[in-house]
């Protein structure tokens, strides 16, 4: 059988089951050479590079190639001579000049379209990047659209980025009327904004990998002021980052670019982008900033968080973005496999993408098979209870592997796990970010700090970080050791004032979660107890109890005509064999 060095791969000082090193494949073209991306187990000879993709086995050799990216066609594109003049002439209609769009190699064609199941014949707005046509946008005379089948998703006018400041908008022709405007380093987004009905758009957002934004200072977002153009406004303010964004406001009169242009004309709509609105400076509002959010809580009633999905928590515990709460409870009654049911509720009702830090979780192959037995129901191996299909497997690591990044750096600190989350949020657009738990953290302070004043000083960085990106943090931090009750000799239930090291864990906490079981009594329930809600609106103080099955790690809300439970028949199953 082959060894690692057969492979390229350096271990040599290192021991242990699970060990990193850097990867052979990608880290000598890499920033940083020496970060060890490669997870290698020594036990069962695995190995593979979270960053390249590059995997393995000693017996088995690669199976899976270095930087694997997918493949995509090339659209077939001849850039005209001369721009058709029905199409120069229905152009003018919408404010835009011959020399534009001759300029942007856009003409006339026909293709199918599988709206109206038919060909027609339509404008093709061709996606350079450098002097290659990567994309088309196809759009018939009677406003149907479609991009060339199997071709990248890529921003339109990625050419004409300029790195002091580029203008962003959703649509092509609100890209040709901003230059019309006489401003050309403006892109827009591939395929609109995201539906107002849409729970999942994360993936929409592959072009932010695009190397020239990069380089981009000053964002102006020039979206439609519609809400579907609000939730994509929301978005990328929130992935380019608040102090790189202005926010462009049109009259009120008008919906977009392309309006404003029509009904005012192109010196109006310059002055709608060179009078683009900062952001409120971080800390600092007047009322003027919030006015809006202020009517709309006056006649809707005020943003709650999402349901957990969960309906029996709805009055006590919501989630909502921009917060964080703490979880704690006695080792080994089931915060992890609670907060990871959490995670997949949500992922599966809203969309939410998560990033994880869970050393303990591991190896992640561990983590990630616990996972899939919660989203299918069933066990992942063999036992006294029908296991997970091949098919149900599979279906249900695509929805893991779509919804859920996980961090394991080698030395983790506060300050590296909100870097690596921070780029998690450009690129996946997290919502959800799980750190279990704190202790597996390395306390990054010198001697003159003490304990309660990093800890201080850390639970701001996480909730400064959460209220920046709109992100829910869950951070999992074990209370000191409790005395056991002389009568019974149950533990009592922790408070938020036990977890070690300091009372800031309850002072800066929106939320306070504590999940207890009663290991002395069999069969009895696992609480979950809300200790502490910042907002009324998102729940209250109290206790909610669930019946957790050890055969698929799901909870279920807790009914006495339920017990036993699953768990409690295989057992009755294992002593009858």
């Amino acid at each position: 059988m082959k060894t690692f060095s057969d492979f390229g791969i350096d271990i040599s000082g290192k021991s242990g089951v699970e060990v990193k090193t850097t990867c052979p494949q990608c880290s000598p073209s890499r920033k940083k050479k020496n970060y060890p991306c490669l997870n290698v187990n020594t036990e069962q000879g695995l190995f593979n590079c979270w960053h390249c993709g590059w995997s393995g086995t000693l017996k088995g050799g690669e199976w899976q190639k270095p930087e694997i990216r997918k493949v995509y066609s090339r659209p077939v594109f001849a850039t005209p001579t001369q721009v058709p003049d029905g199409t120069v002439a229905w152009f003018k209609t919408r404010g835009i000049d011959a020399a534009v769009v001759e300029r942007n190699g856009i003409t006339k064609g026909s293709i199918y379209f599988p709206q109206v199941e038919e060909e027609r014949d339509c404008i093709m707005f061709p996606y350079f990047r450098g002097e290659e046509v990567v994309n088309i946008k196809y759009r018939s005379k009677d406003k149907h659209f479609r991009m060339a089948a199997g071709a990248e998703r890529i921003l339109y006018g990625i050419n004409d980025i300029n790195p002091d400041v580029l203008v962003w908008v959703e649509g092509e022709i609100d890209k040709l009327s901003v230059e019309m405007a006489g401003l050309k380093s403006c892109v827009s987004v591939p395929d609109g904004a995201p539906a107002a009905d849409s729970k999942s758009y994360s993936n929409k957002f592959d072009f932010l990998t695009e190397k020239a934004l990069e380089a981009v200072k000053l964002h102006i977002i020039a979206v439609d002021s519609d809400e579907p153009g609000v939730r994509l406004q929301e978005e990328l303010v929130r992935r380019l980052g608040r102090e790189k964004c202005l926010i462009v406001v049109w009259p009120k009169d008008c919906k977009d670019a392309n309006e404003v242009l029509l009904k005012h004309g192109a010196e109006i709509l310059a002055d709608c982008i060179g009078n683009a609105r900062a952001l409120p400076i971080e800390g600092t509002y007047s009322v003027d900033d919030i006015i809006e959010a202020i009517f709309n809580d006056y006649e809707y009633g005020p943003e709650r968080g999402v349901s957990t999905s969960w309906a029996e928590m709805d009055e006590t515990y919501r989630v909502m973005t921009g917060e964080w709460t703490l979880v704690t409870g006695i080792p080994g009654h089931g915060k992890s496999e609670w907060l990871d049911a959490l995670a997949l509720n949500l992922a599966n009702h809203y969309g939410w993408n998560f990033g994880i830090f869970s050393p303990e979780n591991q190896p992640l192959k561990y983590h990630v098979e616990k996972m899939a037995e919660k989203i299918v129901g069933k066990p992942f191996m063999e036992g006294f209870t029908d296991r997970m299909s091949f098919k149900e497997m599979s279906e249900s690591l695509k929805f893991i592997n779509d919804h859920f990044h996980f961090m394991l750096p080698d030395y983790p600190t506060v300050d590296g796990l909100l870097e690596i989350s921070q780029q998690l949020v450009l690129r996946y657009g997290i919502r959800g970010l799980i750190i279990d738990p704190w202790n597996e953290i390395n306390p990054a302070r010198d001697g003159n700090v003490t304990e309660t004043d990093y800890i201080s000083q850390a639970l701001t960085k996480i909730r400064t970080f959460a209220r920046r990106n709109q992100v829910h943090v869950w951070l999992v931090a074990h209370p000191t050791k409790l005395q056991k009750d002389k009568t019974t000799g149950a533990y009592p239930v922790p408070t938020p004032y036990d977890v070690s090291g300091s009372a800031h864990w309850r002072n800066k906490a929106d939320n306070c979660i504590t999940v207890y079981r009663d290991v002395v009594q069999t069969g009895s329930p696992v609480q979950v107890h809300v200790q502490k809600v910042r907002k009324k609106t998102n729940g209250k103080v109290g206790m909610v109890e669930f019946v957790y099955d050890h055969i698929c790690g799901r909870y279920q809300p807790y009914k006495k005509s339920v017990l036993p439970n699953t768990y409690n028949m295989h057992h009755r199953k294992k002593e009858a064999a």
